[in-house]
């Protein structure tokens, strides 16, 4: 195992025949293997042990799926196999088939020489500190003990059908609506392993669909991360074919962004912004009632509040994470929530980024309201979020940081204080988030407000005392 292999709470990934080869794919999968194996407790214990392993198009995924296949089967578990899928597809068939986990080969988003691995809960929820610190610590213990009792392998050729028929039963989702509309959609699937699934899906719904980057090939024609500047050649397919809408998934399809019917990507935000609409549609909240629960991380952008008020709910935030957002939902029965990067989580099928069911979520928008994309967008407040970096100093990591956070509450003592993840300021129409990188020496800062300039005011304000603070 390399230095360089970056390790999350939920997996672990790097740049592949560099920091991830076949032999340490192999041995953090007999590490996850043996705490699968761990979860049964003394209940389990004589029980087989399965886990379900599905990959994205990636180039090096089929040898990483042996790798992955042999360390499991090496300490007694057995494995299905979905193979290539997205990745909220391993998810749900984590739980279709009771598994003890599930691990889904894919760097999601990242450049095209990277891998990785993502670890899944039997509660199809990827893991948390703790899960993910124990895999780790077994990775240290040489990759978790081997069995005489090699695990099996067996094929399931049907999950991803099973997830589109998911979808397509969603509680409100007005199927007939969506039909009626004949839809059509631009389809851009960066040629990851969402071409097929989301085209299927689309045209169960009626959609005349127009591709892009369909292919499974994994060769990324552009940057996988399906954010506006890598939007370009879908923009003009929706211009040149009239479309209604582009849909953009990213290469584990567990992210959509969205194009306007001008050819305008409106930013990944928006997604989860629509989804709330298309689940909650517009309520007063009623005096003496429960508000219902919308859920997404500290960075995520206003637009979703606005949307959630509109609709008569209360958002709660949680540090940056898609597990933190998907633990906070199950906790508190919340009826939708997400991150701002298009990962919408809808518990109503499960509580992971799914991007079939934010396709279907807009299409149900649409058809209900009668609008088009643009028309929704233009009907809430616009923002515009800036990102910056500061130096972190050489002082100790920890009390360099609190100096840092205690400089801004001073500045900005009229705003609402979070420190969940490093700090968040908040006003009613803009915020700043302050945190540390995990990846690198520095302090990464994120501000959104009414305008540009509003929002660059906030990040160079928080740089300078970040400055002031490492002198």
């Amino acid at each position: 195992m390399t230095d360089t292999l970056m390790v999350g709470v939920s997996g672990v990934r790097g740049i592949v025949g560099k920091d991830l080869t076949p032999e340490v794919v192999t041995r953090w999968a007999r590490a996850f293997g043996t705490w699968a194996r761990e979860g049964k407790g003394d209940e389990g214990r004589g029980k087989r042990t399965s886990v379900v392993v599905g990959r994205d198009a990636r180039t090096s995924g089929p040898a990483f799926a042996a790798a992955v296949t042999a360390g499991l089967t090496s300490v007694g578990c057995d494995v299905i196999d979905v193979g290539l899928v997205p990745t909220p597809t391993v998810q749900l068939a984590v739980e279709h088939h009771h598994a003890g986990g599930g691990i889904a080969i894919t760097a999601s988003h990242n450049p095209i020489e990277w891998n990785a691995l993502k670890f899944i809960g039997p509660d199809g929820i990827f893991l948390d500190g703790a899960e993910g610190k124990r895999v780790a610590e077994l990775v240290a213990q040489d990759g978790g003990r081997g069995t005489r009792d090699e695990g099996r392998v067996a094929v399931d050729p049907d999950a991803v059908q099973r997830h589109l028929a998911a979808v397509l039963r969603l509680p409100g989702l007005d199927i007939d609506g969506i039909r009626k509309r004949k839809f059509a959609v631009a389809l851009d699937a960066v040629r990851g392993a969402g071409g097929p699934p989301m085209r299927d899906l689309l045209e169960q719904l009626h959609c005349r669909v127009t591709g892009l980057n369909l292919e499974t090939d994994g060769r990324f024609p552009r940057g996988p991360e399906p954010i506006p500047e890598n939007l370009g050649d879908l923009a003009a397919l929706v211009r040149r074919s009239g479309a209604d809408a582009g849909l953009a998934v990213d290469p584990d399809v567990d992210r959509l962004a969205i194009v306007d019917e001008t050819g305008a990507p409106i930013g990944e935000d928006y997604t989860l912004a629509f989804a709330v609409r298309a689940v909650l549609g517009k309520r007063d909240g009623g005096r003496g009632t429960s508000k219902p629960t919308v859920v997404c991380n500290l960075s995520t952008s206003l637009v979703v509040e606005d949307a959630a008020r509109e609709c008569g709910a209360e958002v709660v935030r949680t540090p940056v994470g898609e597990v933190h957002v998907a633990r906070a939902i199950l906790r508190l029965a919340a009826v939708i929530g997400g991150e701002g990067n298009g990962g919408v989580m809808y518990p109503a099928l499960h509580a992971g980024r799914d991007a079939p069911v934010a396709a279907a979520l807009l299409l149900a928008l649409l058809a209900r309201d009668g609008k088009r994309v643009s028309e929704v967008v233009a009907g809430a407040p616009r923002y515009v979020i800036v990102k910056g970096k500061a130096e972190r100093g050489r002082r100790n990591a920890e009390q360099g940081m609190e100096d840092v956070y205690a400089g801004l509450r001073r500045r900005f003592p009229d705003a609402t204080v979070d420190t969940q993840d490093g700090l968040r300021l908040a006003w009613r129409d803009r915020w700043l988030h302050v945190r540390p990188s995990n990846t690198e020496p520095i302090i990464r800062l994120i501000a959104e407000a009414p305008t540009g300039a509003l929002a660059r005011d906030l990040v160079d304000e928080g740089r300078r005392l970040c400055a002031a603070s490492a002198s």
